[in-house]
């Protein structure tokens, strides 16, 4: 009896695009009905800023629609026109075999993907984000960062790709095992390598200039024992006019601070949002995350390894024989639906951790007014949502929502005081 392969995939497909659409329906006209400002937030968000705030969430979320859809009609089509098994016989045809076929199949599918999500990135940068004063990004920046991001990915992916396929091909029965200590090691040096190579191919970072803001965040960072590469400040405002801050590195971590953040802020404001990064590192919440992604990778693993010598997969897409790019491939491509009911899970256990560091911020940086109204600064700069629906920020959020964090604030505040 041949395994129901395609039906299963689709009941799982369908049932990912039926949850995160009605749950996007849900968030756009729950926030198109939304009127005023919520009343936690009166006196210190203007209307005209909650207006915009909703014009800006029913814009991202209605581009947001037709990226879903486009994406779903894409997966589906990709699948099931026979454009995969026709590209790996067309690669094959040409005298390629092993590792080189291996590698130019999933490179020419990561460069198609990559050209059909142009547009989509065009529009949202030159009109989307335009229309809302964000966009500082020339078009020549624009086309700057796309070469630099192609070069970069083609430097680390490529050979990381051939060795991916050595790991497969002859490490045995437990490549995945040894692949997985190898990706490891790979996600080790990359993080040691972005903050000092690889961002400052795409922005700017000066040192914190001295002055009331620097002295004020190196004594919080000292109070705090929180050994770091020092305070570094993003040139952020070329591209965007959004605002934000933080750590990069696993062990001494930089501090950046987007210009934007720096220009907007007082002294207070800034220390308070460093000290809510600072207890992210205290709580070893970058250190958790890192290692729950790292064990998703390794689940991932252990079922390509169990699908690779599965015929049933390749003959549903239309594959004459097994073969590695293509488990690669349809592994990518299908295993999304079977897992996105872990992502409430997920951002619960990061909106956790997001209360956790504003309750160190408060105790470090003892300024629970100035953490406060820096939130309200920082959402009221980036136009975030003042009204999600319950479901959609109970689901996607990874941050609480305003009115429920500033209320945590509160309590803690007080309870801070009466001790």
């Amino acid at each position: 009896m041949t395994p129901p392969v395609v039906p299963v995939f689709l009941a799982f497909f369908t049932a990912q695009l039926a949850v995160e659409t009605a749950l996007l329906l849900l968030n756009l006209r729950h926030v198109a009905r939304a009127r005023g400002v919520p009343a936690l937030l009166a006196g210190r968000v203007d209307e005209g800023t909650a207006d915009r705030s909703r014009a800006y969430t029913l814009a991202n979320g209605r581009f947001a629609l037709i990226q879903e859809f486009f994406s779903a009609a894409l997966t589906l089509a990709v699948l099931f026109s026979g454009l995969l098994p026709a590209l790996d016989r067309a690669l094959a045809g040409r005298g390629l075999a092993g590792a080189h076929l291996f590698v130019a199949y999933l490179v020419a599918l990561s460069a198609g993907s990559a050209l059909l999500a142009l547009p989509f990135s065009l529009w949202h940068t030159f009109r989307l984000e335009a229309r809302f004063g964000f966009n500082r990004t020339t078009p020549r920046l624009w086309v700057l960062d796309r070469v630099k991001g192609v070069v970069l990915q083609a430097a680390i992916g490529v050979p990381l790709l051939y060795a991916i396929y050595a790991f497969m091909r002859f490490t045995g029965a437990l490549w995945w095992l040894w692949l997985f200590g190898f990706l490891v090691l790979v996600q080790v040096v990359l993080l040691w390598a972005y903050p000092t190579l690889i961002a400052p191919l795409f922005n700017r970072f000066e040192p914190l200039p001295d002055g009331e803001l620097r002295a004020r965040l190196e004594r919080l960072a000292h109070d705090a024992g929180f050994r770091n590469r020092g305070l570094f400040v993003m040139d952020a405002s070329r591209r965007s006019g959004h605002s934000n801050a933080y750590f990069t590195g696993l062990l001494r971590p930089r501090i950046v601070l987007f210009d934007t953040l720096v220009a907007n802020m007082s002294v207070d404001e800034a220390a308070s949002v460093l000290a809510h990064e600072i207890g992210h590192y205290r709580a070893r919440h970058i250190h958790r995350r890192l290692a729950l992604s790292l064990a998703g990778t390794l689940v991932v693993l252990f079922v390509l390894s169990r699908l690779v010598a599965w015929p049933p997969l390749y003959a549903a897409f239309g594959f004459d024989r097994p073969s590695l790019q293509a488990a690669l491939t349809l592994v990518s491509l299908c295993g999304a639906p079977f897992v996105f009911w872990l992502s409430p899970l997920a951002a619960r256990l990061s909106r956790r951790h997001e209360y956790e560091a504003d309750r160190y911020a408060i105790r470090i940086a003892r300024a629970p007014a100035a953490l406060a109204t820096a939130l309200v600064r920082l959402n009221g700069e980036n136009l975030s949502n003042l009204h999600p629906h319950p479901w959609y920020s109970a689901w996607h959020y990874s941050h609480p929502v305003l009115v429920e964090r500033l209320a945590a604030i509160e309590a803690e505040a007080s309870r801070a005081a009466a001790v």
